[in-house]
Order: structure tokens, then sequence, then C-alpha cells
């Protein structure tokens, strides 16, 4: 049985998401739909490339998601098919995939080229569906799209690092629900470039000496329980998908603030790693 995603930033009041299910159910009954998130910010691309990258590879290989982020189509905005590590992508061509291409190269992309037989304002609905149940069929991509060697490349997928090997420039690709902000910072990366010198990790007037494996380091386990004062401390770690994350120790939005309000981080963001010469 076919699983196809879905990943949009049609968030839960309108009927767009919905409606998308009920499409492909129309085409195909036996299906099974997964709403990865429908929560993505507004035509953000990093934040959704973020959230599939880290997501698809839990699925069986075959799978097949549909990503309904900035999906109107122009000239400079065509709809792409992708098949990438056993699994599928129906998207735009708007830098969404280049993440994951940056690490493992598509076995097939393909122009969608339906569209002269389709009339649409709902692309994702009336298009990525279509091309999604056609690939659940079995159906090849060549049928659907012509094939093409390139996507369009996301800006900040990459960190900047000097010539020196002396610092690491990178950015906020993306704030959690409990207000961590995770960078385009990758841990392998990391190492690469730090080759085990001491460093420091900036964000605005927040400096960092220690990169811990997980939140709980921070704690002082040798203290008791009463005298600890560990919630709302800030740490950085490598999350579970390995990058660098900025975070406040059981933080959230709410009553304590995360580190996006705590610490004044926001999207797009730069974060600076300096090493010692």
């Amino acid at each position: 049985m076919a699983i196809i995603t879905l990943t949009t930033d049609f968030g839960e009041k309108d009927h767009f998401a919905g409606a998308i299910k009920g499409a492909i159910y129309t085409e195909l009954p036996e299906v099974r739909i997964v709403d990865i998130s429908h929560s993505v910010s507004p035509f953000n691309i990093p934040e959704a490339a973020y959230i599939i990258q880290n997501a698809y590879s839990c699925f069986p290989e075959g799978t097949i998601h549909i990503i309904g982020i900035d999906s109107e189509i122009n000239q400079e905005n065509k709809h792409i098919a992708i098949k990438l590590d056993g699994h599928y992508f129906v998207c735009a061509n708007n830098g969404i995939m280049s993440m994951i291409c940056s690490e493992i190269a598509p076995e097939q992309i393909v122009e969608i080229n339906i569209h002269e037989k389709i009339e649409t304002s709902f692309p994702v609905l009336d298009v990525f569906v279509k091309v999604a149940c056609h690939i659940a069929r079995g159906g090849a991509l060549g049928i659907i799209g012509k094939p093409i060697t390139t996507i369009k490349p996301i800006k900040n997928v990459v960190p900047y690092v000097n010539d020196e090997k002396t610092q690491i420039i990178g950015s906020i690709i993306y704030v959690d629900n409990y207000g961590n902000v995770i960078t385009n910072i990758k841990k392998a990366f990391f190492e690469g470039v730090q080759k085990g010198r001491a460093f420091e990790v900036s964000a605005r007037s927040h400096k960092f000496k220690k990169i811990h494996s997980k939140y709980s380091d921070i704690i002082n386990f040798d203290i008791p329980e009463e005298n600890r004062n560990d919630e709302g401390r800030g740490l950085v770690v490598f999350n579970s998908s390995q990058y660098l994350e900025i975070a406040i120790y059981k933080g959230n939005t709410g009553d304590v603030g995360g580190a996006s309000s705590l610490m004044g981080l926001k999207l797009r963001d730069t974060v600076t790693i300096n090493f010692a010469k």
C-alpha cells in the first residue's frame, strides 16, 4: 500500500489540507496519507527543507512526499518530481530540495509538464496530487515530466568558512516548538573545520565555549535537586538531526521562554564559531 506524506504551510484552519487528502482518496482509496506538518511558516523554504530532510528517511522506501510551499507556478518557479534515496518528492523548484540534494545525489529529476492538461489556481491540489497518485500506481516519472539535471539552490545551505579555517559563519534556519534555534552547521562540518581546537560559539551577545551531547549535560547531579537552578539556562547542543542548536534548558515559548525570545534570536540571524589559531 502506497504512502503519501504532506508538508505544507496551509495551517489547520482553512480547507486546503483537507481538500488535498480528499482528492488523493478519490483517486486512491487504499492509500495511506501522513501529515508531516501543515505549520511551516508561510513561504519559508529553509524551514520546510529542514523539516522534510529530517522526516522523510523515517518512512519506507517508495514513499511519496508532497511539499506544498510556494508552489504557484511561474516562469521562475517550475514544478519538479525527484526520485532520491528511494523516495519520491513532488514540489516546486524553489530550492526546497537543495538541502537534501547537497548530501544525497538524486537518482532522477523531471520538470513536470502536465499543466497544459490541467487548469488550476491550486497546483498542490490539481497538479501535485495527480503526480503523486501517478507515482503511487507505479507510473514512471518520464511520463509526467521532462528530465533535468539540476535544481534551484537555496541560499545559506552551507555555512561560510574563512580561508584561514579559523571561523565558521552560519545562520539560523529553524525555530522549533520549544523556541530552540537550529543553525545550518552540522556536526560533521564543524568537526572537519575544528580539528580538535578550542572554540567559541557566538550569537548576538551570547557566547558558548562548549557543545553538549544532550540537554541535561548542563545539570550538576552532585548538587541536591532542590538547590539547582538549571531551568532557563542557555546551552548549545548538536541535536538529534546533528545540527548545531542553541537552546534554553526546559525552555518553551510560553512561561519560561525559549532561546528565540530570551536571546533575541530569529530566522536568518548569524551564528559565528571562532577557533583558536
